[in-house]
C-alpha cells in the first residue's frame, strides 16, 4: 500500500485526457489536500513538465480528497514529489455556508483557517474566490475539472 506524501504531483484520468493536483497538507480530520489544475492534457506528462505548469501559475481550485483510499484503488496516480511552490506553502482560507431553503441562497458565509471558524455574513468579491471547505469524492473531483469549475463560478452554493 503506497501512502502519498506531500508535494505529491497527482494524475488524475479523465473523460477528456489528464488533469493534475498537487498535494499540499493534510489536515488531521479532512485528509489530503489538494491544489487542482484544470488544465486537461491528452496525453500524459512527465514530472518535468506538470512540476513547471504548477510553479508557473495558480491552482483553479483547492479541495479535500481521500487520497490515499484513490491511490490503493489506482483511480489517481502519483507521477512524482516536487517541491511546493511558496505561495501555495500557507494553508489556505476555507469559505462555507448553510443554504436557506427558503431562499436557495447563503445568507451568512463563514471562513475556515483550519483550525478557528467565524461567521462573516456576506462575502466580498476577494472572498469568492476561497475554497470550499468540503471532502470531494472522485466523480465530484473529476466531472468540476471537466467542465473548468472554480470556486467563484459554483452555482451549487450562490
Amino acid at each position: 500500500m503506497k501512502r502519498p506524501k506531500i508535494g505529491d504531483i497527482i494524475e488524475i484520468p479523465t473523460r477528456h485526457g489528464f488533469a493534475y493536483a498537487q498535494f499540499t497538507h493534510k489536515h488531521r480530520m479532512y485528509g489530503a489536500l489538494l491544489r487542482v489544475y484544470n488544465t486537461i492534457y491528452q496525453t500524459k506528462q512527465s514530472l518535468d513538465v506538470i512540476q513547471s505548469a504548477v510553479n508557473s501559475r495558480e491552482p483553479d481550485f483547492s479541495t479535500f480528497f481521500p487520497l490515499g483510499a484513490a491511490v490503493n484503488r489506482s483511480i489517481v496516480s502519483v507521477v512524482g514529489n516536487a517541491p511546493i511552490p511558496e505561495k501555495q506553502k500557507p494553508f489556505p482560507l476555507f469559505r462555507n455556508g448553510e443554504v436557506d431553503p427558503k431562499t436557495k441562497k447563503v445568507e451568512t458565509w463563514w471562513l475556515w483557517d483550519g483550525v478557528n471558524e467565524w461567521p462573516i455574513g456576506k462575502l466580498t468579491k476577494e472572498q469568492k474566490h476561497l475554497p470550499f471547505n468540503e471532502v470531494w469524492n472522485d466523480t465530484l473531483l473529476v466531472e468540476r475539472i471537466e467542465f473548468g469549475w472554480t470556486p467563484e463560478t459554483d452555482d451549487h452554493k450562490p
